[in-house]
């Protein structure tokens, strides 16, 4: 029988590559970790992170490919990094660590120049809140202030709306692209990283829908500019969210 949730918790409580801090906490004492991520993974090894990793299965597919970088997945739901945070234990994965947080917290526990490039996988793509679009330039200004100069910022996902929102970002501000295709998978890019696929891009591809993938600098804008742009909405939602099509 797969483990309730009170018992994934009270598992992650002993994981030594688990990090679970309250905002409570990081106002009053701060994270000890910050700036100082690569002492915890014992080299210097860059840091890249996954926003919205889910059961962690970008972190961990990255970590087995890449002994040379060190990942860390980052969710506010526990319950569902519990199964990447076991399978990096079990595998001795000494690469892969996992920090529960909302996203809008990253700056609390990674300084300026921490990391190198940045995974967001297939989020909510959130077409009735731009604030809350990952790509949106509120949390760019976040992954701005932690990333390396010329720090990479790499987006998958299902959704016409947030691949065309982002594109239209990009421009906005000017940024510099390094590959997009609307359809990843009949794109000519060779790229053993892209190899990797969740258990929900699995079943989107099962039902015909294309996968978008954009890979971009993120520069140390002082000023971020909103795109003035109509987008149409999906014509579906994605698994767990009132699915239809």
């Amino acid at each position: 029988m797969a483990k309730n949730k009170l018992a994934k918790f009270a598992d992650m409580a002993t994981y030594d590559n688990v990090f679970q801090y309250s905002f409570e906490t990081l106002t009053k004492e701060g994270f000890p970790l910050k700036g100082k991520w690569n002492s915890f993974f014992g080299n210097d090894h860059p840091v890249v992170l996954e926003l919205g990793c889910g059961k962690g299965e970008y972190t961990v597919g990255l970590a087995r490919k890449f002994p040379g970088k060190n990942f860390i997945g980052i969710d506010i739901k526990g319950a569902r990094m519990w199964k990447g945070a076991t399978e990096a234990l079990n595998e001795q994965l000494t690469n892969a660590a996992f920090l529960r947080t909302h996203i809008e917290l990253i700056s609390h526990f990674f300084a300026e120049d921490e990391v190198s490039e940045i995974w967001i996988t297939f989020p909510d793509p959130q077409m009735k809140k731009v604030n809350k679009r990952l790509t949106s330039t509120r949390f760019m200004k976040e992954y701005s202030r932690i990333l390396k100069n010329e720090g990479i910022v790499h987006l998958k996902t299902d959704s016409n709306f947030l691949y065309i929102y982002t594109r239209a970002m990009i421009e906005e501000n000017g940024i510099r692209v390094l590959f997009e295709s609307d359809n990843l998978y009949n794109s000519n890019l060779q790229d053993d990283i892209l190899e990797i696929q969740t258990f929900y891009e699995q079943q989107w591809r099962s039902r015909g829908l294309s996968i978008k993938y954009i890979r971009f600098v993120c520069p140390r804008a002082k000023k971020w500019t909103e795109p003035d742009i109509e987008i149409e909405i999906d014509q579906y939602r994605s698994f767990g969210r009132n699915a239809r099509i």
